[in-house]
């Protein structure tokens, strides 16, 4: 009965626990595979019993040693300080030059286990280290070319042209030279390559995570500018409101008795501004509202705005709106809020009885007017308030730019321009 051999798939030797902590877990098998051809090779030529090239010397237990280290060195690399890292590479060095001595070659590095160090190299050193290492792993590999003489020729074997050997040679030793430049080349910009791919996933990574927190603070303080706004217009407004009608039912009280008359029209004072405060409190939820739109065009959304703004402070204002640009859902509420914002401190600061606004196309960018009659004020005492903040972010945040003119006595001007190139 013949049993298949199950070999462990990839995902199974990327778990195992000898590679944990190895950055490339990849490259620690290409190690694995060029320490095994070392081992066939050396080891077949050593072995050779045929006449011809013969090896002068092997120290098997040596070399094994030498590999067999130099391989549990790539397990875990150096990744603190430069002098480890130095000196880790010495130790490979010294490691290549016993396997190589070893396999009766003499003094020299065999070139599998230079590509291992430069590998290696690439993972530990930054690019200049990485440069210098390559380039000694050529000059020992030029080195071992010309100064090793691992086999030997037979007495018996007798060469008719020795010229013509050497010539061979000496190709051989160019073929080799050439080969070796370009298999390294081929393996520093390869190492490179994933290792440049690696830090780009984790610069990418980090950026996401990064502007994942950005966006948390920046909902964090959106949500804290919000309450600060609710807390303003409850303050401002329906608590105003509020006290104003505690004090009307006090002094109704106070004449409920002595004069009944004065004390009804208290009470009928009190009821007029409980219902202002209720309006006050339908407008401040109708601001409030995730998509005031819900649906509509934005001449309609503003038209319903301003018969809101009419039935609470008895001002229509005049709207103007010669060409109705398709613009997406974002662009029409922002122009929405701008203008409900803008209408708030209208009722609220400028005592005005006319307001303009006027909406149109300016050479491709979206021009936005709101202009009222009223009290005015210095814009450079009062330029910190967070309705004037709100409409100036909202319109920069779509590549706009927002202008504020007003001054004591001459109303109010609020210009927006939002270009199109902004808008998409």
């Amino acid at each position: 009965m013949i049993k298949l051999i199950n070999f462990p798939s990839f995902h199974q030797l990327k778990n195992l626990k000898i590679l944990q902590n190895h950055p490339f877990p990849l490259f620690a098998y290409l190690e694995w595979i060029l320490l095994s051809i070392c081992l066939l090779m050396e080891f077949r030529l050593g072995g050779l019993s045929k006449p011809g090239f013969i090896r002068e010397s092997l120290n098997s237990p040596l070399v094994f040693f030498a590999l067999i280290m130099f391989g549990i060195m790539g397990l875990k690399l150096p990744q603190t300080k430069t002098l480890y890292k130095i000196i880790y590479t010495l130790f490979g060095l010294f490691l290549m030059f016993l396997a190589n001595y070893g396999l009766g070659k003499g003094i020299g590095f065999t070139p599998h286990l230079l590509l291992i160090l430069v590998i290696r190299s690439c993972l530990v050193f930054d690019i200049k280290g990485r440069i210098l290492i390559a380039a000694l792993s050529w000059a020992f590999f030029i080195f071992t070319l010309n100064t090793n003489a691992p086999f030997k020729l037979p007495n018996k074997l007798r060469i008719e042209n020795p010229e013509e050997l050497t010539n061979i040679v000496f190709n051989l030793k160019i073929t080799a030279g050439v080969l070796f430049t370009f298999i390294l080349l081929f393996v520093m910009l390869l190492v490179n390559t994933v290792i440049s791919e690696r830090q780009s996933k984790q610069k990418l990574v980090l950026a996401h995570e990064q502007l994942r927190q950005y966006a948390l603070r920046i909902e964090n303080q959106a949500t804290l500018q919000e309450r600060s706004r609710i807390a303003r217009e409850i303050h401002d407004s329906i608590g105003h409101s509020l006290t104003a009608q505690s004090i009307q039912l006090e002094n109704a009280l106070l004449f409920i008795d002595s004069n009944i008359e004065k004390a009804k029209s208290f009470l009928l004072q009190g009821k007029n501004m409980g219902a202002n405060a209720l309006k006050e409190v339908r407008f401040s939820v109708s601001a409030l509202r995730s998509d005031p739109l819900k649906g509509k065009s934005l001449e309609f959304a503003i038209e319903d705005l301003f018969e809101e703004f009419k039935l609470k402070f008895q001002i229509k204002p005049k709207f103007y709106l010669p060409v109705n640009p398709i613009l997406s859902p974002e662009i029409n509420l922002t122009i929405y809020r701008i203008i409900q914002e803008a209408l708030t401190n209208i009722s609220k600061h400028s005592d005005a009885d006319l307001v303009n606004i006027e909406i149109k196309t300016i050479d491709n960018s979206l021009y936005l007017s709101i202009q009222d009659n009223g009290v005015g004020f210095n814009p450079k005492q009062n330029t910190t308030g967070f309705g004037l903040q709100s409409m100036r972010d909202r319109a920069h945040a779509l590549a706009g730019k927002f202008y504020l003119n007003s001054k004591p006595g001459e109303g109010c001007s609020i210009m927006m321009f939002l270009p199109f190139s902004g808008l998409d």
